[in-house]
C-alpha cells in the first residue's frame, strides 16, 4: 500500500508535465512535416535537419526554456500574476492540468467501479508498461551492437590497396582530420561506417571484386560523407529517443525519415563531388547484389531507403535546388520563434520588483491622509474599492506591505514612528481611471493597484525605498515522511472568473479559521504560509504540480518555533492546533527553521504626510 501510495503521488506530479511535453512534441513534428514539405525540392539536408530538431524536441521539453528563461530576471513574478502573453502561452502549451485518474476521479458522470479500479492502478500499471517497453528496445539494441562487434573483431585492418587510396584522397577533400581505418569483414554486409568517436569503414571481404575504380570511389565518398555528416551519432540520439518514447507512433516514423533523408543528402554531395550519376547508380545496384542491407540502424551504409526512389533522383538530369533566402529567412525565424517563446514567458514570469512592472500608469486623482490618535475604525469598505482606496487606523508599514505585496518582516529602516503612528487613508480616482481599471484581469489589476499606493506613498510620503536580500532566519518547507496530503485542482466556482469569464487559474481565500486554496504550487504555498508564520519560507519540497487543500489552525495562537519531534505531528498543541501542526496533519507538509537570503524592501528616506 505504501509503494501504491508513493507511486500515486508521483504520477499525481508528472502526468501532467508527461501530457503536456508529449502534446508540445507532437505539434512540432507535425510542424516540422510541413515544412519539409515546403522544401521537398530542395537539398536533402535541409528536410534531414529540420527531421532531426523535431527529433530532438522529444528530449527538450519547452518547461526547460522556460525555466532559463526566468533565472534571468527581468520580468516580474507577483504572486498570482500573469502577463496576457505567459497566461495565453501557457494555456496553450500545457492543456493537461492534472492527471487522467485526477480528471476521472473529478468528472460528473458516475463511472462503473471496474473503470474506477483501472483508474486507481493506472499509476502502477504504466510505470511498468513504460519499463517494459523501455528495456525491450534497449536489449533489442544492444544484442545488434554486440553482434556487429563481434563481426568488427573477427575483421581484418586493410593497409593499402585502391579502397583505402580512395578513402584517404576523400578525407583530405572533405577536411576530415581523423583517419578513418578499413576493416575487412568475412560477414554479409553491406560497406558502411561503423562507430562514433572514432569511425571505422566496414568493407565486406570480395566485394572489391565486381567493382571498377570509380565504383570504389563512388562509394567510399557515400560513406566519408556519413563520417563528416556525424550521421552515426545522431542516429544514436534518435535510438534513445526511440527508447523512452516507444510507446509514440510518430518517433518510428521521424526515424525513418532520417534514414530515407541522411541516404539521399549523401548521395547529392557524391555528385556534387564530380561522379557521374550513371556510375554512381551502377555502384549502388552493384552493392544491392551483394548484400540486401545494414544489420544495425546505428550503422551508416550506402543501401538504406527507398532504393527505387534513390535511382530515380540519382538519374534525374534536375538537381535539386538550395535554399533561397526566402527559406532560409523562414527556417531562421521559426528557429528563433521556438527558442524565444518560452525564454520570453520564463523571463515574463521571472520574480522582480512589483514597482517596476510595465503595467499601465495612473494616479489617484485626490488624496487624504489624517491621522487618527482615537483608534476609531469608521464603518464601510476597506482596502481598495471600486474607484479608489480607503483604510482606517493603518500605519506606513502596513501601507507598504499592501503596496509592494511583502510582508512586516521584509520591511527595514525608516524611524520609529513608521510603525506606530496611525492614519486614515482616503484616496479617489476620477471616473475614466476606475472605468479602466474595470476592463482589467485580476492579476493585471493588482499590479496596477500596487503601483498606485506606491506612487502615493511616494508623493505623500516622501518615500524612497531599495531592495536588497539580507540574511535572516526562515522556515524551510519540506515533505513530512508520510508524503503530502494535496489534492489536485478540482473545478472552481463561477465567482472566480477572469472579466472575459474565464476561470482564474489559481486563487486563495483567506477565512476565520485559515486558507482555502486551488490551483497553488509548492513556491506558491511557500509564500502564502510565510504570511501566517511572519517569517520567509523556502520551498524544498520538489513538489512539481499544482494543488487544491483547505488549511484551518488556531489563528489566536502565538507563532513560535516548531517542534522537532517525528512527522507524525507529536503531541497535541496546548489551546489549539498550531500553524505548524495544520501544515503537518493537514497538508503532509512540514516547516523547519532555518537560515537564508530574505528580500528585504530598505526605506531610504520617509517625511510625515504632506497637505491634503
Amino acid at each position: 500500500m505504501i509503494v501504491a501510495k508513493y507511486l500515486s503521488d508521483v504520477w499525481a506530479a508528472i502526468a501532467p508535465a508527461i501530457g503536456n511535453h508529449l502534446w508540445q512534441s507532437t505539434l512540432f513534428a507535425v510542424v516540422a512535416g510541413l515544412l519539409t514539405l515546403i522544401l521537398r525540392r530542395n537539398q536533402a539536408r535541409a528536410r534531414y535537419w529540420i527531421w532531426l530538431t523535431a527529433s530532438l524536441k522529444f528530449l527538450l521539453p519547452f518547461s526547460l526554456l522556460v525555466g532559463i528563461g526566468s533565472h534571468l530576471g527581468w520580468a516580474p513574478s507577483a504572486d498570482g500574476i500573469e502577463t496576457g502573453f505567459t497566461f495565453a502561452m501557457d494555456q496553450f502549451s500545457q492543456p493537461f492540468s492534472q492527471p487522467v485518474s485526477a480528471m476521472i476521479s473529478h468528472s460528473t458522470v458516475t463511472t462503473p467501479s471496474v473503470f474506477a479500479t483501472v483508474a486507481h492502478l493506472l499509476p502502477v500499471i504504466l510505470p511498468a508498461v513504460w519499463l517494459s517497453g523501455f528495456f525491450t528496445v534497449i536489449f533489442v539494441w544492444v544484442t545488434r551492437w554486440h553482434r556487429m562487434s563481434a563481426a568488427m573483431k573477427e575483421g581484418i585492418p586493410l593497409r593499402e590497396g585502391r579502397e583505402v587510396e580512395a578513402l584517404r584522397r576523400l578525407e583530405r577533400a572533405g577536411g576530415l582530420r581523423r583517419r578513418i581505418e578499413i576493416i575487412l569483414s568475412r560477414a554479409s554486409l553491406e560497406p558502411g561506417i561503423f562507430g562514433i568517436a572514432r569511425p571505422v569503414l566496414v568493407w565486406p571481404q570480395g566485394i572489391s571484386e565486381g567493382l571498377d575504380d570509380v565504383h570504389v570511389e563512388a562509394i567510399v565518398a557515400h560513406e566519408v560523407g556519413h563520417v563528416r555528416r556525424r550521421d552515426n551519432l545522431f542516429a544514436a540520439i534518435h535510438m534513445f529517443v526511440e527508447a523512452i518514447f516507444w510507446f509514440h507512433p510518430l518517433v518510428w516514423f521521424l526515424g525513418t525519415r532520417l534514414v530515407e533523408e541522411r541516404e539521399v543528402a549523401c548521395d547529392e554531395e557524391v555528385l556534387e563531388l564530380g561522379s557521374e550519376r550513371q556510375v554512381y547508380a551502377e555502384s549502388i545496384l552493384k552493392i544491392c547484389e551483394f548484400c540486401l542491407g545494414s544489420p544495425l540502424a546505428c550503422v551508416s551504409g550506402v543501401t538504406g531507403a527507398d532504393l527505387k526512389k534513390r535511382i530515380v533522383r540519382i538519374m534525374s538530369e534536375c538537381a535539386a535546388r538550395k535554399l533561397d533566402f526566402g527559406k532560409k529567412f523562414l527556417l531562421g525565424a521559426l528557429a528563433l520563434v521556438v527558442v524565444a517563446a518560452p525564454l520570453v514567458a520564463g523571463l515574463m514570469n521571472s520574480r522582480q520588483d512589483p514597482g517596476v512592472v510595465d503595467v499601465p500608469s495612473y494616479h489617484f486623482e485626490v488624496s487624504t491622509i489624517k491621522p487618527n490618535n482615537t483608534r476609531i475604525v469608521r464603518r464601510g469598505a476597506s482596502g481598495f474599492t471600486l474607484d479608489g482606496y480607503r483604510f482606517d487606523f493603518v500605519t506606513l508599514r502596513s501601507l507598504m506591505m499592501q503596496a509592494y505585496g511583502i510582508q512586516g518582516f521584509q520591511v527595514a529602516g525608516g524611524p520609529a514612528w513608521t510603525e506606530t503612528e496611525a492614519y486614515n487613508v482616503e484616496a479617489k480616482m476620477d471616473g475614466a481611471t476606475a472605468d479602466a481599471l474595470s476592463k482589467l484581469r485580476p492579476d493585471q489589476l493588482m499590479l496596477v493597484r500596487r503601483k498606485m499606493l506606491q506612487s502615493l506613498l511616494e508623493e505623500r510620503f516622501g518615500l524612497k525605498v531599495h531592495r536588497e536580500d539580507r540574511d535572516g532566519p526562515v522556515y524551510v518547507l519540506v515533505v513530512a515522511k508520510g508524503g503530502p496530503k494535496l489534492h489536485e485542482p478540482k473545478a472552481i466556482d463561477d465567482k472566480f472568473l477572469n472579466n472575459d469569464g474565464t476561470p482564474v487559474k489559481a486563487y486563495a481565500e483567506m477565512t476565520n479559521a485559515g486558507f482555502v486554496v486551488h490551483g497553488y504550487t509548492a513556491p506558491r504555498i511557500a509564500r502564502l504560509l510565510s504570511s501566517a508564520v511572519a517569517r520567509p519560507v523556502v520551498d524544498k519540497t520538489e513538489l512539481t504540480g499544482a494543488y487544491d487543500f483547505i488549511l484551518e489552525w488556531d489563528r489566536d495562537l502565538a507563532v513560535t518555533v516548531p517542534h522537532d519531534g517525528d512527522d507524525s505531528g507529536g503531541a497535541p498543541d496546548p489551546g489549539g492546533v498550531s500553524i505548524f501542526t495544520a501544515v503537518l496533519q493537514q497538508l503532509g507538509l512540514k516547516l523547519q527553521p532555518g537560515k537564508g537570503p530574505v528580500e528585504t524592501t530598505v526605506i531610504d528616506h520617509v517625511e510625515r504626510p504632506s497637505g491634503n
